[in-house]
C-alpha cells in the first residue's frame, strides 16, 4: 500500500506525496494521475509519453523507496507568479522530501525539474545523488529560456489569434499555430525563476564533492522558436556533448542520446533503463538481503 503524506510548500499550498517500495529514498518530480483519453493522445502525438510517471514509479520501486509528486502539476494549478526562484523552489522539494520523512535522498527530474535539481543540489548536504534529463549542467539555456518564458508571459496576456487552432489540432512541433492554454500568473512564475537565473555561473557551480551525478539529454534536443516566442534557439543536446570530456573530468556521468528530440528522450522508455542502470552503479538501490 502506497503511503500518502502531504508537503506544505513556501507558498502555503500543499501538495500530495505518494511513498512506493523500499530502499535508499529517490524523489522524483512527476504525475501519478492518468491523463484523460484525449490528452493522452495528444501527448502521444506530440512525442510525449502520458505514462512516464507511472512507469517510472513502478520500475524504481523494486529497488527504492520512491516519493513522488507532481510538482509542475502542482505549480500549474497554484502559482507562485512572484515567487518561484530558485532558493523556494529547493526549498519545496525539501518539504517534500520531509514530508515522506527521507532525511537523505536521491533526485531525478527533467527539463526545468532537472534545473531544479541542480539548484537543490547547491542548497542542501541531504542529497546523495543527482540524476538531470534534458538540461545541460554546463552551459545552460538559461537566456534563452527567459526570452521563451518572457514570449509565453506576453502572449497570455493577449487576446487569442483567430489563426491559432487548439493543440491537439495542431501539427506536433508547429509552436506558431498552436493556441497557447496557459495563464499569466502560470507564465510570470517560470518568468521569476529565469530571471533570477541570469546571473548563476553554472561553470563555477560548485556541486559537492564526491556527489554521484547523471546528466543526459538527446543530441537533436535544440528547438528554434519564431519571433513569437522569442525568436531564440534553445540548445540542449549540443553543449552537453560539447562538454561531455570537461563535465566527466568534473565528476559527472554524461550520456547523449543519439536521434532523440527533448520529448524523446523523455519518455519512460529511454529513461528506466538509464536510471535502473546508473543508480545501481552509484549504489543508490537496496542491497540483497544477507
Amino acid at each position: 500500500m502506497a503511503e500518502s503524506p502531504d508537503a506544505v510548500l513556501h507558498d502555503g499550498s500543499t501538495i500530495p506525496v505518494t511513498i512506493h517500495g523500499e530502499g535508499p529514498a529517490l524523489l522524483l518530480p512527476v504525475r501519478l494521475e492518468p491523463y484523460a483519453p484525449a490528452d493522452a493522445e495528444t501527448m502521444r502525438k506530440w512525442g510525449g509519453d502520458p505514462d512516464l510517471g507511472p512507469a517510472l514509479a513502478r520500475g524504481l520501486s523494486g529497488s527504492n523507496r520512491v516519493i513522488t509528486a507532481d510538482y509542475e502539476g502542482h505549480r500549474m494549478a497554484h502559482p507562485a507568479a512572484e515567487t518561484l526562484t530558485p532558493d523556494n523552489l529547493a526549498a519545496d522539494l525539501l518539504a517534500i522530501a520531509d514530508a515522506a520523512g527521507a532525511d537523505v535522498f536521491g533526485y531525478y527530474g527533467y527539463s526545468w525539474l532537472a534545473l531544479s535539481g541542480l539548484q537543490l543540489a547547491l542548497r542542501t548536504d541531504r542529497l546523495r545523488v543527482l540524476a538531470m534529463g534534458g538540461f545541460p549542467p554546463l552551459d545552460g539555456p538559461y537566456r534563452s529560456m527567459l526570452a521563451v518564458t518572457r514570449a509565453a508571459h506576453a502572449i497570455s496576456g493577449q487576446e487569442p489569434d483567430p489563426a491559432w487552432v487548439p493543440v491537439d489540432d495542431a501539427e506536433p512541433g508547429d509552436w506558431d499555430s498552436a493556441a497557447v492554454q496557459t495563464t499569466e500568473a502560470q507564465t510570470r512564475q517560470f518568468v521569476t525563476l529565469y530571471e533570477a537565473l541570469q546571473d548563476f555561473d553554472d561553470s563555477a557551480a560548485a556541486v559537492p564533492r564526491g556527489l554521484p551525478r547523471l546528466a543526459f539529454a538527446g543530441a537533436d534536443d535544440q528547438i528554434d522558436y519564431s519571433p513569437q516566442w522569442g525568436g531564440v534557439q534553445v540548445r540542449v543536446g549540443e553543449p552537453l556533448s560539447k562538454h561531455q570530456e570537461e563535465l566527466i573530468a568534473a565528476g559527472w556521468d554524461v550520456q547523449v542520446l543519439p536521434k532523440l528530440d527533448h520529448l524523446g528522450a523523455m519518455n519512460s522508455s529511454v529513461v528506466l533503463p538509464i536510471l535502473t542502470g546508473w543508480l545501481r552503479k552509484a549504489g543508490w538501490v537496496k542491497q540483497p538481503a544477507g
